[in-house]
């Protein structure tokens, strides 16, 4: 019931990677990147639920995470040279989890939510801003070829 309302409540729409969202906010200042021209900031509603998850993906700026609501968020995430880490976003101090984390630009990243309620609400901003001209979705088999030591976790989310 919370899930649907928030859907409407927020007029989340379907996300490529997996989940809802809805762009909030898009700065009407312009940054020059190397990608090109682009808003200098931009932030989103993100829900996730309970079976769903959003498939590893990059782009190319940061990407900050907050907490809202519901079930903690895992964040795995695969940087350019190798490393891998969970980030846990959920109420700040309980199980190591914290309100808010960081994702650098072009690192691979999926994300999960687990929990009694089936659902986490968050936001990401963006800065540069978002385009969708430098979102890629991971192609499970190049990106296990690329790094088959955490072979489990990129066929677990990709699809």
């Amino acid at each position: 019931m919370r899930i649907q309302q928030l859907i409407d409540q927020y007029n989340l729409l379907p996300h490529p990677e997996g989940g809802y969202f809805a762009e909030t906010w898009r700065t009407s200042q312009i940054v020059d990147t190397p990608n090109g021209i682009r808003s200098a900031g931009t932030a989103i509603y993100f829900l996730l639920t309970a079976g769903n998850f959003s498939a590893f993906h990059r782009i190319g700026s940061d990407e900050t995470w907050h907490f809202y609501e519901g079930d903690p968020v895992t964040v795995h995430v695969i940087t350019p040279n190798g490393d891998y880490r969970q980030i846990l976003l959920g109420p700040s101090g309980r199980d190591g989890s914290t309100y808010q984390a960081t994702v650098p630009a072009g690192c691979w990243f999926a994300s999960h939510c687990s929990g009694p309620l089936g659902y986490a609400l968050v936001g990401c901003t963006v800065a540069p801003g978002f385009d969708f001209a430098d979102f890629e979705l991971a192609n499970r088999a190049a990106l296990t070829e690329q790094f088959p030591q955490y072979s489990e976790v990129i066929r677990r989310f990709t699809r």
